[in-house]
């Protein structure tokens, strides 16, 4: 029998409001997201929702994620640190910054974004993926912030190269490296990409999120390979699961996701899951 999962600290989640089309323009219609039925995505998700939703789960924190387009992003990092005075959530905050802007605008949203307590680090918004150029990055380490990389397998590789030299800044690989699909090729190019990245460092972290997107499943057994490779490239200690709701949503209940990652991690010891499963968010976003 495995052993209980006691506590969550859910690393990736998404409240939003569709009506705010300013903020939300692809959920409310006015861009081609090419994802397929996208209603379990596209709706109103707000605290009471996402806490029904993972009531079967003792999900005690959770990490909020910048989904606003990027002209937002200040905004929305204010209005979620007054929501947390209020609700007592979310317990930290990845806010964004507009790739390609100058060097003197990024640091002053980043500013703006640090008067918010709970503000932790960024993810580039509404731009190319990979790794954002030097100046960015020594921005985010004199600040002790946290990069967030968004970055499909073609470009982990490229990834890995350009974050060599920054091994005191803390990195989170969003969503296991974001595969499109699981054929073989992307699979293969996938691992190479990950284990590359892995070897780069110890500050270099991995959030295991958002398969279900490209593999469109919350089983389990379609899952683990993705799960176990991260697990053995990163270690136990640089890996925490996240649910990437509402997004995830679109193929699977909140419950059907974690009882994945719960069975996935069904033969690893009680120390190691709670690790994964909450103390590594909690201690990489300090909440």
């Amino acid at each position: 029998m495995s052993a209980p999962i006691e506590r969550i600290v859910d690393a990736h989640i998404h409240l939003w409001d569709p009506a705010r089309a300013d903020w939300y323009p692809y959920l409310a219609g006015r861009r081609e997201l090419d994802m397929g039925d996208v209603s379990g995505m596209c709706r109103l998700f707000d605290q009471p929702t996402y806490f029904s939703e993972s009531a079967n789960w003792n999900v005690v924190k959770f990490v909020h994620v910048a989904a606003a387009t990027a002209p937002y992003s200040g905004d929305e990092t204010r209005e979620l640190d007054e929501m947390a005075d209020a609700t007592g959530h979310p317990d930290a905050i990845i806010g964004g910054i507009v790739p390609g802007d100058p060097i003197a605008d990024t640091e002053r949203l980043l500013d703006e974004q640090m008067k918010s307590r709970r503000f932790r680090g960024i993810r580039p918004m509404g731009g190319g993926m990979g790794v954002p150029n030097g100046d960015v990055l020594r921005a985010l380490d004199e600040r002790d912030l946290v990069f967030e990389l968004m970055a499909h397998p073609d470009e982990l590789e490229r990834s890995a190269a350009a974050l060599a030299d920054w091994g005191n800044l803390t990195v989170v690989v969003e969503h296991a490296g974001w595969p499109r699909s699981d054929a073989p090729e992307e699979l293969a190019l996938w691992r190479r990409g990950i284990s590359a990245l892995a070897s780069v460092g110890d500050n270099i972290h991995c959030k295991l999120s958002g398969l279900a997107m490209p593999l469109h499943s919350t089983d389990a057994a379609v899952l683990r390979p993705w799960i176990e490779h991260c697990i053995e490239a990163f270690g136990v200690d640089r890996c925490m699961f996240a649910s990437n709701f509402p997004v995830d949503a679109m193929h699977g209940t909140f419950d059907e996701l974690y009882s994945a990652y719960d069975g996935a991690t069904a033969h690893l010891d009680a120390d190691t899951r709670e690790k994964l499963f909450a103390g590594n968010a909690e201690r990489l976003y300090r909440c």
